[in-house]
């Protein structure tokens, strides 16, 4: 079975505490804080952030990607799909276990 890590950010802890493990969507959410410099509409910003590792399985990617845009509060959201191409058998194993669509 293919496996995914997707990468997302936030700007609040509440919103990083998200729904996706108690979905079934993701394994396992990891969260650290962050301080990111980008530029939004003409100006270069620096914000605190949240920043979410998720691990999951490929053909749930697009509904983890549905999921984060109706419920994050960013214009434009982080979304970043990077396909998890080998691991310990045990680990992938273990989404494979948790998540839907075993």
């Amino acid at each position: 079975m293919a496996h995914c890590m997707v990468i997302t950010t936030c700007a609040e802890r509440d919103e990083a505490e998200n729904t996706l493990v108690d979905r079934k969507l993701a394994a396992c959410v990891q969260i650290n804080t962050i301080v990111s410099y980008f530029t939004w509409k003409g100006k270069i910003n620096k914000e605190s952030e949240y920043r979410l590792l998720i691990k999951t399985k490929e053909k749930l990617y697009k509904r983890v990607e549905n999921y984060i845009k109706k419920m994050h509060s960013y214009e434009v959201p982080e979304i970043i799909k990077i396909p998890i191409h080998d691991g310990s058998k045990e680990y992938l194993d273990w989404i494979d276990e948790v998540t839907e669509y075993n």
